[in-house]
């Protein structure tokens, strides 16, 4: 056995085989609708809930430290949870099966954005899944809360975060570094001497760290200096710093990216920006598949179909290349460090407060989706989110409360519930 399957607990049963894991991480990226929030309920869903491939400290304890982590949590989590159970090649198939079927569907979508300038029959299409998706969010949050809030101090973390993120637009970092550091000076010590020890050398981290950052660099310096298009550059560096210094997710990236890309390179308008986003949102994979749709219609100009293509798959290539760097280089450190009584302290807080985080895109989720048009307020140092009540969309409403029942009630298969979904949407916005 491998340095990197022996981080499979031993407690569980023996990991399925690579073919069953292969079955169930392409059904997740088939159905991660909805952004982070319900992608990581539908994670947890299959993953814990069904298949009890991960234990639900395992998977808190991963989606913690993916947290911390740049870039799009979901797909990071995604990845650890297929490295947990077959190491690299299932890290590698898990990670990309989250992001291809969504890769695929932006890429046709912005192909016909750019030729014809619309896509509502999109819209039309994920009226109702996006409905089923927010009772997903919902029951995940239920689930995590309950299992990952653990005693008053958890609560009051949980707390603070939701109110630090959604209403005081705190740095998400920030409010991870607090609760990580509360978590750490009020740990307990630890009095089990059986510790656990890490699984890989420091050489072999050095390694992969190097092979990685190989893997994501060469291609990028090849564009530049065979390719004769400086757009591919461009588009290479910017979404590789994008890669590195965007911490919180896709919700905080959006607002950097769409501010250098419309206003410093001019590659699309703000309009264009926004129907990227909408997208993004209503189509599988993670919300940062928004980059490209910004790639390849910024080459798209420059060159037509063809450079619009190099220029979706260089900014896919540095987006996602980067992601599988983290989760290699630092996943088989996760349970020696879950195990180490301040630093467990402080990872324990960090879950709570991504409680309040989950909660706040919870919300965010839910007011867009209900509601058509959302302001927000600046009232001193609070920022209030204002849905426009005349805007909410009844259409979503019915089918919300019926994925609620089909799903919370009935106990309806995940599947049944996004295709009854799916058929509802698509009648309600042909009728009306």
């Amino acid at each position: 056995m491998t340095a990197e399957t022996m981080a499979i607990d031993q407690k569980n049963l023996e990991p399925p085989s690579f073919h069953t894991a292969f079955l169930v991480f392409l059904k997740i990226g088939v159905l991660s609708f909805g952004g982070p929030a319900a992608q990581i309920a539908l994670m947890h869903r299959f993953l814990v809930d069904e298949q009890r491939w991960l234990t639900e400290k395992q998977f808190l304890n991963a989606l913690s430290f993916c947290m911390l982590l740049p870039g799009p949590e979901a797909m990071q989590l995604a990845t650890y949870a297929g490295w947990r159970l077959h190491g690299t090649k299932g890290g590698l198939m898990a990670g990309l099966l989250f992001v291809l079927p969504g890769a695929v569907v932006i890429f046709t979508l912005a192909a016909l954005y750019a030729h014809f300038g619309d896509v509502s029959l999109v819209s039309s299409l994920f009226l109702g899944i996006k409905a089923a998706v927010l009772i997903i969010v919902v029951e995940a949050l239920l689930k995590v809360s309950k299992r990952a809030l653990d005693g008053p101090a958890h609560w009051i973390i949980a707390g603070l975060s939701f109110v630090g993120i959604f209403f005081l637009a705190l740095p998400f970092p920030l409010i991870v570094f607090l609760a990580g550091l509360f978590g750490f000076l009020t740990a307990s010590p630890k009095t089990d001497e059986n510790r656990v020890a890490v699984s890989v050398s420091w050489q072999k981290t050095v390694w992969q760290i190097a092979v990685w950052l190989v893997i994501w660099w060469v291609p990028v310096f090849a564009v530049g200096a065979f390719s004769g298009a400086p757009i591919l550059t461009e588009i290479g560096t910017f979404f590789s710093k994008l890669a590195v210094v965007t911490f919180g997710g896709a919700y905080a990236v959006l607002a950097y990216m769409a501010q250098d890309v419309v206003s410093q390179f001019g590659w699309l308008t703000a309009g264009e920006m926004m129907d990227g986003l909408g997208l993004a949102e209503t189509t599988p994979g993670p919300l940062i598949l928004v980059t490209q749709f910004v790639g390849f219609l910024a080459s798209f100009r420059e060159g037509g179909f063809w450079l619009g293509a190099a220029g979706a798959a260089v900014t896919l290539w540095v987006t996602f290349v980067p992601c599988f760097l983290w989760i290699f280089a630092g996943a088989p450190y996760l349970d020696w460090i879950s195990d180490q009584p301040g630093l467990s302290g402080g990872l324990s807080a960090i879950t709570a407060a991504v409680v309040g985080v989950i909660l706040n895109l919870s919300i965010w989720f839910g007011l867009h989706v209900l509601f058509q048009s959302v302001t927000v307020q600046t009232v001193g140092p609070l920022k209030i989110w204002q849905p426009d009540v005349t805007s909410l969309d009844w259409r979503v409403v019915i089918l919300t409360l019926l994925c609620g029942f089909l799903l919370l009630r009935l106990r309806w298969n995940i599947l049944w519930v996004l295709l009854c979904a799916a058929l509802g949407g698509l009648l309600l916005a042909t009728i009306f």
